[in-house]
């Protein structure tokens, strides 16, 4: 099967899609976390996908050419052009959400980077090689609080519940393989994610356990942002996100 530039783009910005938005919403909470040292680390999980998603599109304004920049592949694409999965989305809605998303974010970020350091494409094997010491301690910082929440007091034992509870349906999502999923994997350019969803849950189990947490019944799954069809939030996180941009054109990252 051929693959082309258009398809290293289009699987280019999967990936990195994930951590734009998941950034965004963790600078919401910049000022507002529980007490100041948690702040700094939210923010500064927030700075370093910053960081990595910057790599990613910068690749990708390469890959597209037509004189677009980083910039461009950032702010300057409509809604159905994400494509994150809707996990990234879901809103701060307290620590309980805020820990969940990123603690199940961070184990599928890591077991994909891990992966995707065996590419054949040069620069998506740079990038991955160096985010995985960053997203190791993002998930050592989200695993230790969901520990803590879980086995803390019955309050916030109850309210991480809640949030795995609501969260946990998100998650087959990261590893359906899109069509560029596939291209790039049968490329050696891409990661099989479908092989690595038996070791999560694995991985989130045996958290869930630690923290005296229970693994929520899979009922169903929620799924959409992988083709670019969002939940009610991504409205609201573009329009402020690409705010700036669109109000004082050609500004630079």
């Amino acid at each position: 099967m051929e693959f082309t530039d258009k398809d290293r783009y289009t699987y280019v910005i999967g990936i990195a899609d994930n951590m734009l938005i998941l950034g965004q919403r963790l600078g919401e909470l910049c000022g507002h976390g529980p007490n100041l040292e948690t702040d700094i680390a939210l923010t500064n999980i927030a700075l370093d996908l910053f960081g990595q998603v910057r790599s990613y599109y910068q690749y990708a304004a390469q890959l597209v050419g037509e004189n677009k920049s980083e910039d461009d592949v950032a702010f300057l694409r409509r809604e159905r052009e994400y494509l994150n999965a809707l996990l990234v989305e879901q809103p701060n809605t307290h620590f309980g959400y805020v820990i969940g998303r990123q603690f199940l974010f961070d184990v599928f970020h890591l077991l994909m980077l891990k992966e995707l350091v065996k590419s054949n494409d040069e620069t998506l094997r740079a990038i991955a090689a160096k985010g995985i010491k960053e997203v190791s301690y993002h998930q050592r910082f989200s695993g230790d609080w969901l520990k803590r929440l879980g086995d803390g007091t019955e309050e916030s034992q109850h309210k991480m519940q809640e949030a795995m509870n609501d969260l946990l349906p998100y998650t087959r999502e990261l590893f359906e393989m899109t069509e560029a999923d596939t291209k790039a994997f049968e490329a050696g350019v891409g990661v099989n994610l479908g092989s690595l969803y038996e070791q999560y849950q694995e991985i989130v189990q045996e958290h869930l356990e630690e923290a005296t947490l229970d693994m929520p019944e899979e009922l169903y799954f929620k799924s959409g942002g992988k083709q670019g069809i969002h939940s009610e939030h991504m409205g609201y996180i573009l329009t402020d996100m690409q705010y700036m941009q669109r109000t004082y054109p050609q500004m630079n990252w």
